[in-house]
């Protein structure tokens, strides 16, 4: 759809930063998030296309929820003016659950969220405290069910599989714990080792459980959600029917999306660039400098590559070019599990996402 697109804004703050994590962030203060704030507005107006319709915006970080609602309601009150922001716009704001006080939460929603991502990522407290998180698990428990009680009916929770010492019996009781509350979607990430993080040391390396250890636990979680009414639409992320992220699905569907903020990437207008990750630099400059990474995005390469991320799969109609060679390819794949092929439609199996960049590399080169 070239008339629309999603409007991404990276929000770089921190309260803390996790060990795990290698996404641009800083430490939080009031007045640098002011600055920024008024930053990601000056971009929204030099960006700005009254003839494209934004159906998702997605704030993510960082932490965006250490925002105040009144900065978050002039971001979007920038984005209607300089958008046409669908009636039916997808809203999401990423939020830690320490962050997530009730008054908090009717400010949000009056600022026009109306999807959070809540980073939960265990409900034991002893992997939340190996993760560093600042939260525990009941604190998780009280965010999801205050934003519940506030107004929000579209509510994702991020968990995370194959933390060192894991066990099935754990990870079914986070699981278990987090379906009982009143939520939508679940984002379920394996833990890895980021180059440069402070988990980048033999000692979390070597505690990490191996190959086989994660793909079991991999697809224990994958069976375990679709018990629980939480199927299955993509690599890392579950959801109950009609509760997809509709903007993650626009960057598995490579479609237009435009991202603001230190270290934010876009596919926009047939063009892929990236944000410097300084946040200084997008504080002081009239809008943020960019560099080109594809002029010519979207290739039947990177478009077959992230259709089969998804469950749904890769469609034969969609690449007419390509369908005798993906076809021939097909048979040892069915054969060893890895997909599903039903004459149209190329789809990775649970077991198949544990393998997906060889599975992807046979199939389309």
């Amino acid at each position: 759809m070239m008339n629309s697109t999603g409007i991404y804004v990276h929000v770089p703050f921190c309260g803390k930063k996790c060990s795990y994590c290698d996404f641009y962030s800083v430490c939080y203060s009031g007045q640098q998030a002011e600055l920024y704030v008024q930053a990601v507005m000056r971009n929204l107006r030099y960006y700005g296309d009254n003839s494209l319709t934004a159906d998702t915006v997605y704030f993510g970080g960082g932490t965006p929820s250490l925002l105040s609602g009144e900065q978050i309601s002039r971001i979007m009150a920038e984005i209607r003016e300089n958008f046409a922001l669908s009636d039916e716009a997808e809203v999401t704001l990423e939020a830690n659950p320490v962050t997530l006080t009730p008054k908090r939460l009717e400010e949000l929603l009056s600022a026009g969220v109306n999807r959070l991502s809540i980073g939960v990522q265990s409900m034991n407290d002893n992997e939340l405290r190996y993760l560093g998180r600042l939260h525990s698990a009941e604190r998780a428990e009280r965010a999801v069910l205050d934003a519940a009680e506030t107004g929000f009916r579209n509510i994702s929770c991020d968990l995370m599989l194959a933390l060192p010492g894991q066990t099935e019996d754990m990870l079914r009781y986070s699981i278990k714990r987090l379906c009982a509350l009143p939520i939508q979607h679940i984002s379920a990430y394996i833990l890895k080792v980021e180059e440069g993080t402070p988990f980048d040391c033999d000692e979390v390396k070597n505690a990490l459980p191996d190959e086989e250890e994660v793909s079991r636990l991999y697809l224990f979680a994958v069976s375990e959600l679709d018990r629980l009414g939480f199927q299955q639409y993509e690599v890392s992320n579950f959801s109950v029917p009609g509760y997809e992220s509709r903007h993650n699905c626009r960057y598995w569907k490579c479609e237009d999306y435009l991202g603001i903020g230190p270290s934010a990437h876009s596919c926009h207008k047939g063009v892929r660039f990236a944000a410097d990750a300084d946040l200084q630099a997008f504080i002081d400059a009239p809008h943020q400098n960019t560099t080109v990474t594809d002029q010519s995005p979207c290739d039947f390469t990177e478009r077959a590559m992230l259709r089969l991320r998804l469950s749904d799969g890769l469609h034969l109609s969609d690449f007419p070019q390509q369908a005798d060679m993906l076809r021939k390819k097909v048979p040892p794949l069915v054969a060893e599990g890895y997909i599903t092929f039903d004459g149209e439609s190329i789809a990775l199996t649970p077991r198949g996402f544990l393998v997906s960049n060889s599975v992807i590399s046979y199939l389309i080169f």
